[in-house]
């Protein structure tokens, strides 16, 4: 096997397989060490952990390098439509959370549950994030104190965000 055969087999690898979102990832192969490279961007943790994965079924053995960097898309406020906060505050109501009528309300909560699906110790959907007049609410149930704490550290580093009450418990024992 060639360098560039084993780059494509990982490449098809990921590329194929429909729990990986698109993203842009580079693969750097050496067959003779049986060993590839793997560097870009992906949104989530757990993107990077599925696409390592990948990599690693592509040959048995094979080593892979992860230089995979996890980077949140960015909102940018001024980019933020009213289309856009409608459709936030149907999938926002769906899963119980609540917002505002303004377009800051929606914009802040679409940062924010986007912060917390990237981040690796906070559970997205198990945190209920509610924003009315730019405060926001954190409800619900998470695994450990850390967990709670970076919540809450999240929403109150978000843009726009003039307090935050964090009313979420960590689950017992």
């Amino acid at each position: 096997m060639t360098d560039s055969d084993l780059e494509r087999s990982v490449k098809t690898q990921i590329a194929t397989d429909p729990q990986v979102p698109a993203s842009d990832i580079h693969v750097r192969a050496n067959a003779d060490k049986n060993e590839v490279t793997l560097t870009g961007t992906v949104a989530t943790e757990s993107a990077r952990t599925r696409i390592v994965y990948l990599a690693k079924s592509a040959r048995p053995g094979l080593s892979v390098q992860d230089k995979i960097d996890v980077k949140r898309p960015e909102f940018l406020r001024s980019a933020y439509t009213e289309d856009m906060a409608r459709e936030a505050r149907e999938k926002a109501s769906a899963f119980g959370d609540k917002i505002g009528k303004s377009l800051n309300d929606a914009w802040i909560h679409t940062k924010i549950t986007t912060m917390l699906a990237a981040d690796k110790d906070t559970p997205a959907r198990t945190i209920n994030v509610d924003v009315q007049d730019n405060v926001v609410t954190l409800r619900g149930e998470v695994e450990s104190s850390a967990a709670k704490t970076e919540a809450e550290r999240i929403a109150k580093e978000t843009e726009g965000v003039k307090r935050v009450k964090n009313m979420l418990t960590v689950k017992k024992g």
